[in-house]
């Protein structure tokens, strides 16, 4: 039996999928600290995909700015009086935010072995890029006595924002349609398979029927305008149409998402919809995601040469090692599989 606690802070500063890869570890927390308040502080733009969720009881934004400009939320932050704050962000200004607090309990993550580890009461080593990122942050819980759950990532959607999805679905005249929603962007282009290819599968599918819709965000724009473009048959961009929300609602009435390792993926795999990853730099055994409906291609090639900041591989590169036959024959084979649920 773990130590108790009345106020719980988790922190994650990162991104959308990141964030959702935290949520399996607060419903571990919630099971155990039913009467406690988790407050989950992230970094501005990734705060929806918490939004409803039960294990959450108050999501904080970490203000952009410099430390100066950070000071009244710093001091926010010291008057919660916390009494164990979980930092699953790895790193210094999360650290640092650790170290304010002023809780009791401190855990957190020092993989690289710096500084930070001695803000913490338990700093945790751990084998960094060697096991799922879940696995990697239920680390935090040896420490508070607790044992993992194999419980998976969680995004919660609310009938008003179903709702509004049947209303974009209508207004395109997709409600009564299969269609398959494509994803063709990254953080960082080399995570990315090659637009011209995204436009020939998106074409392929349509001739098997599906409607096909690209989906993005405002600032991968330019990639998805390029598939459109690109392709030879009609493909419906809902590209700066949607908020994480909306998007996450459409993606529960879809057939089949398929995308690159980035969070829409996540995000589809969290509501259940039938995904195809396409892999490359990163490792799926990580960054896979989650779910009896998910399917992966990963050439394998170990890219921790060039990864960061680019590739150097040109047309030999992780991403191109993907054919465009095979992640057709993929998708329909996912499409069949889960033809019960069209």
């Amino acid at each position: 039996m773990g130590a108790s606690f009345e106020n719980i802070l988790v922190i994650k500063l990162r991104y959308i999928g990141d964030v959702l890869l935290t949520t399996p570890l607060l419903r571990v927390l919630r099971k155990q600290y039913p009467q406690a308040k988790i407050t989950v502080l992230v970094n501005p733009g990734t705060e929806a995909v918490l939004e409803n969720n039960p294990c959450v009881d108050r999501v904080a934004v970490l203000p952009r700015g410099n430390v100066l400009q950070q000071v009244p939320f710093l001091r926010f932050i010291r008057s919660c009086r916390f009494d164990c704050v979980i930092d699953l962000s790895d790193g210094d200004r999360s650290a640092f935010l650790t170290a304010i607090s002023g809780a009791p309990m401190k855990v957190g993550l020092n993989h690289e072995g710096r500084w930070r580890g001695k803000v913490y009461s338990w700093a945790l080593a751990g084998r960094y890029g060697t096991m799922p990122m879940v696995d990697y942050h239920s680390q935090v819980l040896i420490p508070l006595g607790l044992s993992p759950r194999p419980y998976a990532p969680e995004l919660h959607v609310s009938p008003e924002e179903d709702q509004a999805a049947d209303q974009i679905l209508e207004r395109h005249g997709l409600n009564n349609s299969k269609w398959i929603m494509l994803h063709p962007a990254a953080r960082y282009w080399f995570k990315a398979w090659p637009p011209d290819r995204f436009a020939a599968l998106g074409d392929a599918l349509v001739k098997e029927g599906f409607q096909v819709v690209i989906v993005g965000s405002e600032n991968e724009r330019s990639t998805a305008d390029f598939v459109t473009r690109a392709a030879q048959l009609k493909l419906i961009s809902f590209v700066g149409q949607t908020s994480i929300r909306q998007l996450a609602a459409l993606m529960k009435k879809c057939s089949l998402f398929v995308g690159n390792d980035a969070g829409p993926m996540h995000m589809a795999a969290a509501v259940d919809c039938p995904v195809l990853a396409l892999f490359g730099p990163t490792d799926p055994v990580v960054w896979g995601p989650w779910g009896e409906k998910c399917q992966i291609i990963y050439k394998g090639l170990d890219c921790r040469e060039c990864f960061h900041p680019g590739c150097s591989r040109g047309e030999m590169s992780c991403m191109n090692l993907i054919g465009g036959e095979e992640v057709l024959v993929a998708a329909k084979r996912i499409l069949e599989k889960n033809a019960h649920f069209l």
